[in-house]
């Protein structure tokens, strides 16, 4: 099966530069190639498949030197990207693709690994054109590593998350089994009548969030003063929404590892969750 591990990334300026470039240079090629084959449709009323897009992405590179200076394999990811999103597409009849902002606070790419260009050495990892890059390594990565995803989050910080390739761990079977309802006041209520409380993270931060925005809001625009108040607004928020994350793993393991059978009430499980706040 397939299992992530996510890290906190410290690039230095140099690399800060080049993950700059390879943002940028994908999300050119996604757009490019987008609006290639919304154009092809529309004149031949036929698809552009991902092999041609291929071709005709070795021919782009000729031309513009630039795209050269990244990775090539995430340039194809990219363009796998756009061909999964496509066929998606042709299948729901929903979601037509869009194009990328450069605008969009969260930016990333993947990488592929060829034989040993992404490996983990002691509390660094290679990544291609990238080099040895410092993170902060909370476990260890078992498994075959497929590929890495590079993230530059509105807050400044970068994550890189490896993807492997690793055997199916079975867990010791349990006799126990439980009912979950999930509610407002509390998170969830457990048959067994234990009460998980609503964290409301976002509620516990609210005052200082509006601070900071308030505080932002009086910033001019294109200061150097704003750029620090906005990264603080984003920080806050990344906080709060690692807080959540941290809360909704730690229960769901909990759960997973103490039950055999998990039973959930049939609802729009995602509104409800929107609560944790």
């Amino acid at each position: 099966m397939h299992k992530a591990f996510k890290f906190r990334l410290y690039p230095n300026k140099e690399q800060e530069v080049l993950i700059a470039k390879s943002i940028g240079c994908n999300r050119f090629v996604f757009n490019h190639f987008l609006a290639e084959r919304k154009l092809f449709w529309e004149e031949e009323n036929q698809t552009l498949g991902f092999n041609k897009c291929c071709l005709n992405l070795t021919q782009l590179k000729k031309e513009l030197i630039w795209l050269k200076e990244v990775d090539s394999t995430s340039l194809q990811a990219t363009l796998k990207d756009l061909d999964f999103a496509y066929q998606k597409f042709f299948k729901e009849k929903i979601g037509y693709p869009k194009f990328k902002s450069k605008r969009n606070l969260n930016q990333s790419y993947t990488s592929k690994n060829n034989g040993t260009a992404i490996r983990v050495v002691g509390n660094t990892v290679q990544l291609p054109k990238l080099g040895i890059v410092k993170f902060a390594k909370s476990r260890e990565v078992d498994g075959q590593i497929v590929n890495a995803t590079i993230r530059r989050k509105s807050s400044g910080r970068y994550y890189v998350s490896i993807l492997v390739n690793t055997p199916v761990v079975h867990l010791p079977e349990v006799k126990q089994t439980v009912g979950i309802d999930l509610g407002i006041k509390d998170f969830a209520i457990l048959s067994t009548g234990e009460k998980v409380a609503n964290p409301k993270h976002y509620r516990q931060e609210e005052l200082r969030l509006a601070r900071l925005q308030k505080s932002l809001s009086r910033k001019k625009k294109g200061g150097s003063n704003r750029d620090k108040a906005r990264n603080k607004v984003a920080m806050l928020h990344e906080k709060i929404a690692n807080r959540r994350n941290d809360f909704l793993q730690k229960m769901s393991t909990k759960v997973i590892n103490e039950n055999q059978i998990i039973s959930l009430e049939d609802l729009q499980v995602v509104t409800r969750l929107k609560t944790i706040n």
